[in-house]
């Protein structure tokens, strides 16, 4: 079986370090707040390029408490992509706040021509998804956000260390947002999270409220939350994270076969945005005429694995029924989640792994 993404044989080109440093922070008998969390948030701050890194718990604890402290809250609005995962939506709602979607372009990011329309008196923010590995416009972003006075958040969940321009995602607006769930391009062995900035002060309150809201132990200053990067974690993330440029590299190496051998019709291949590059998180193919579920079961049947990114826009899913949004009103976003197939993409995939994928796919007619 060809999985779409294999987490053992990318563990398994380093697995010795992974050990070592695991055997090592167990035996420090230090496991929260510590050594490793101190040094990987100056590690991850320099590889981005901001002043500051915060560790956290996950990704949404980075997205939610980011506008908690940005002081977005209820009659806000934040505007989003129709087809960001929803958990770039919980991280608007959660603090009360509305999102308010904007259609997807051909790169499968938020529309950044799109933006200003959706503008309200009460817009206080844009929520930038970097979908797939791959940077959104943030010229013109951070060009409308200074026009209208907006804060600009980025999600960098799915985007470790690809750059718009010259500078790397999550170093561009207030705060970068990062996930490091097992499946990510710096992926932890389990959930963890940060978030990146060059406001001092406003990284101090991440590191305040993500302990209780406590700066010294039983002292509370604010109504803060438990969302602290555990030391486990935060040294195996060390570990992984000098080997990222080569894992990005391997990934991109993988979607340029991809990209060259891919022959078929009914697909429309991935398109790099000018002024960008990707990190390949997955690759995402468009499979035209509603043809990508038969393909998806036809790759199924020749042990090929793959997944939908994603299947249901979160203003269409049950636990956003109450704002009012039905099918047909952000069309793109609808035909995308119809269209979208991630195929098999994982460090330490073998070539003879991705002939079978590229064979079977040109083969498909569509039945």
């Amino acid at each position: 079986m060809i999985m779409p993404n294999n987490l053992g044989r990318q563990y398994s080109l380093n697995a010795k370090e992974y050990e070592n440093k695991a055997i090592e922070v167990l035996r420090s008998g230090w496991y929260i707040l510590g050594k490793e969390v101190n040094a990987f948030e100056e590690e991850w701050a320099k590889y981005i390029g901001t002043k500051y890194c915060v560790g956290l718990a996950s990704g949404l604890d980075a997205l939610w408490i980011s506008f908690r402290l940005l002081d977005i809250h209820e009659g806000d609005e934040v505007i989003v992509s129709a087809n960001a995962y929803i958990a770039c939506v919980m991280g608007i709602t959660m603090n009360g706040a509305t999102p308010v979607f904007v259609e997807p372009d051909q790169f499968d990011n938020i529309d950044a021509e799109r933006i200003e329309e959706a503008i309200t008196p009460k817009t206080k923010a844009i929520l930038a998804v970097h979908l797939f590995g791959q940077s959104c416009d943030m010229t013109k972003i951070m060009d409308i956000a200074h026009k209208y006075n907006l804060k600009v958040i980025e999600d960098c969940a799915q985007s470790h260390g690809n750059k718009w321009q010259d500078k790397v995602v999550g170093s561009i607006g207030d705060v970068g947002c990062f996930s490091f769930y097992p499946s990510k391009g710096c992926g932890a062995f389990g959930d963890a999270g940060c978030i990146t900035t060059n406001d001092k002060e406003l990284a101090e309150k991440f590191k305040v409220f993500r302990n209780y809201g406590s700066r010294i132990r039983y002292q509370n200053e604010v109504v803060g939350a438990n969302s602290r990067l555990d030391e486990l974690q935060a040294g195996l993330l060390r570990v992984k994270l000098t080997h990222l440029e080569e894992f990005n590299l391997e990934r991109n190496k993988i979607a340029q076969r991809y990209l060259s051998e891919l022959k078929n019709d009914l697909l429309r291949l991935p398109e790099i945005r000018p002024g960008a590059d990707s990190s390949w998180h997955q690759f995402v193919v468009h499979v035209k005429d509603g043809k990508r579920d038969a393909l998806m079961e036809y790759l199924k049947d020749k042990d090929i694995g793959t997944i939908i990114h994603y299947p249901i826009p979160p203003y269409l899913s049950q636990a956003y029924e109450y704002l009012g949004k039905k099918v047909g009103d952000y069309p793109l976003a609808e035909q995308y989640a119809n269209e979208v197939l991630s195929l098999p993409m994982y460090n330490g995939m073998t070539s003879e792994e991705q002939t079978i994928v590229i064979e079977a796919i040109n083969t498909f007619g569509g039945e």
